[in-house]
């Protein structure tokens, strides 16, 4: 029955006069706009004090780290040196090719950045994307469903998809519905609960259960996702893949943080501004 849907999705959402949008592209900016609306409705129930120009700003940030890192992380990861030697194709974002590990690492960055510039909490604002993230990894890993592509190793289990083309004419796991149900659903569910809890617990908690429990639900599809063609098995190994090299320091990163976390029990802070803060000391003044 799943075959059956798969032989009936089409990548292209819709045509918009010479505009092709495709849902892997829709996925990327509906889960961007999900994941404020959590991000909002959290703070509120945290009662975590975010202005509307700081959440845009920390928006563009994360939208602008995943972009850029995603594309770097694939070409740096699984471009075995084929960018380096066709740079024209680095910008073929149509062609496919990011890397999650590298859009995460670089928006981190982004974000620690801005929250720098901004001097407001890093582990406050990362615990609350951490909340929101599974929503666009959901959406993201169901268009490579429909994309037919990072699929799994050849099954005879009844939810085996043919995905023709280079996967062959073999039925095989479909591991991009694994990771959107236990990367994407699973996770959205578990830190959406606890992130009900009040008060909520201490900053970096939910951060350092998102990187450990991704990191865990990575390695374990791993065993049963084809590697990519041009890297294949590490080591001669016959099972070790570069999705679990990258997803095992995840792993322990969570752990520290989670440990850190309950050792310093650092209650959830403000996200408004420095200058959002001595602009409103100022109006104050001249009242």
């Amino acid at each position: 029955m799943l075959d059956q849907l798969y032989q009936l999705l089409d990548p292209v959402a819709f045509n918009l006069g010479p505009f092709t949008v495709r849902w892997y592209g829709l996925g990327y900016i509906v889960g961007m706009a999900l994941g404020a609306i959590i991000v909002v409705r959290t703070a509120r129930r945290w009662q975590v004090q975010l202005r509307s120009d700081d959440l845009l700003t920390y928006v563009i940030a994360s939208a602008l780290g995943i972009i850029i890192g995603g594309r770097l992380g694939y070409i740096l990861f699984y471009g075995e040196g084929y960018y380096f030697e066709h740079p024209d194709k680095i910008l073929a974002f149509s062609e496919g090719g990011m890397s999650f590990h590298g859009g995460f690492i670089m928006m981190c960055v982004a974000i620690i950045i801005t929250t720098r510039i901004l001097k407001t909490p890093f582990l406050t604002l990362a615990d609350l994307l951490a909340v929101a993230g599974p929503i666009g990894i959901f959406l993201v890993r169901f268009a490579n469903f429909i994309n037919g592509e990072l699929w799994g190793a050849p099954t005879d289990l009844p939810w085996g998809v043919n995905f023709g083309g280079a996967a062959g004419d073999v039925m095989r796991h479909p591991t991009q519905l694994y990771e959107a149900c236990l990367e994407g659903l699973l996770l959205l569910v578990v830190l959406n609960v606890l992130a009900r809890r009040k008060p909520p617990l201490p900053q970096g908690s939910y951060f350092g259960l998102f990187l450990l429990l991704y990191g865990c639900f990575r390695i374990a599809v791993e065993f049963v996702r084809q590697p990519d063609a041009q890297i294949g098995y590490l080591l001669s190994t016959g099972w070790l893949t570069m999705g679990m090299v990258l997803s095992t320091p995840m792993v322990l990163a969570g752990i520290g943080l989670l440990v850190y976390a309950y050792r310093t029990r650092r209650p959830q802070a403000s996200l408004v501004s420095a200058s959002a803060d001595e602009s409103a000391a100022d109006a104050a003044k001249s009242v």
